[in-house]
Formats: C-alpha cells, sequence, structure tokens
C-alpha cells in the first residue's frame, strides 16, 4: 500500500484551509485520512502552519511520500531539513506585527519636525450607513480649553431664546 502525506482542503470557495495528512494514495482528495499530522492557512496573514514534527518524522521514516506542496511546507518548518539530513536553514521566520498606519503616519510627521492638524484615522463605511458630514474650521476655537469655554458659552449666551 503506497501512502502518501499530502493537502486536505476545507473551507469555502475563496478561503481554503487544509490539513497536512497521512493518507492511502488511492483515496480521494477529501477522503478518510489515516492521521492527521497538521493545518495550514494560506490566507491568514501571516500564514498558519502547524506540523507535528514527530509525526511527520516517523511517517517520512517508514516511507510515506509527501506531495511537492507538502515538501514545501516540511521545508519551511525544518522537518524536511531533519529528515533529508539538508544542512540550508529553515524558511519559517516569526512574522513581525503590522505596523499602524496612523502611528507610521505619526512617526513621519515627527521625523519631518510637524504637529498633525486632524487625526489620520479615517472609519470604515459600514454598508447602509449614512456619510457623514465633516466638521467646518468655523466649530474649532485655537488657545487653551478656557478660553474654548468661553467661547462656546458666548455662542451659546448669543444665541438667545428661539420661537417657533
Amino acid at each position: 500500500m503506497a501512502v502518501k502525506i499530502r493537502l486536505k482542503r476545507f473551507g469555502k470557495i475563496r478561503s481554503p484551509h487544509y490539513r497536512i495528512i497521512v493518507a492511502d494514495s488511492r483515496t480521494k482528495r477529501d477522503g478518510r485520512a489515516i492521521e492527521e499530522i497538521g493545518k495550514y492557512h494560506p490566507k491568514n496573514d501571516p500564514s498558519v502552519i502547524e506540523v507535528d514534527s514527530e509525526r511527520a518524522q516517523y511517517w517520512l521514516s517508514v516511507g510515506a511520500q509527501p506531495t511537492e506542496a507538502v515538501i514545501a511546507l516540511l521545508k519551511r518548518t525544518g522537518d524536511w531539513q531533519k529528515y533529508s539530513g539538508d544542512t540550508s536553514p529553515s524558511g519559517v521566520l516569526p512574522q513581525p506585527e503590522k505596523r499602524n498606519k496612523t502611528d507610521a503616519f505619526n512617526a513621519a510627521l515627527a521625523d519631518a519636525g510637524q504637529e498633525p492638524k486632524t487625526t489620520a484615522v479615517r472609519t470604515a463605511k459600514k454598508a447602509g450607513s449614512k456619510p457623514q458630514t465633516p466638521q467646518t474650521d468655523e466649530t474649532s476655537v485655537e488657545g487653551t480649553p478656557q478660553e474654548a469655554q468661553q467661547a462656546a458659552n458666548a455662542g451659546v449666551a448669543d444665541a438667545g431664546p428661539s420661537e417657533s
């Protein structure tokens, strides 16, 4: 019986998730597996590759043949190098966290020696929500918070009671 180490596909149409399985070579791609030894989520950022190294080494040692895709994954985790005695380094490096774009914008302004006049955050539009009207510069008051409060109180006093 020929045993293969291959990927078993799960997920929706454009959102694949795979399990690394050991199966008889005659079974269907998503058919019955002898054992599941890992998982692979390529659409995550960074992609998730988890392999049970001990079980992968066992199945490789007893003659299971990995597919090309699984060999690439095993090289990334370093398991293929352990099995074959290859001295090339494994390809998985810890992925750095993505830098916050707002922090990057503010850091660039700080390097230029300027202060941001407005916030760099733009909220994502939700489906069915009304567009927000931007505030005009007439409502903004420059100066200390006390001066802003006095200006706001003066504006309320000038308006007076309205008749309807």
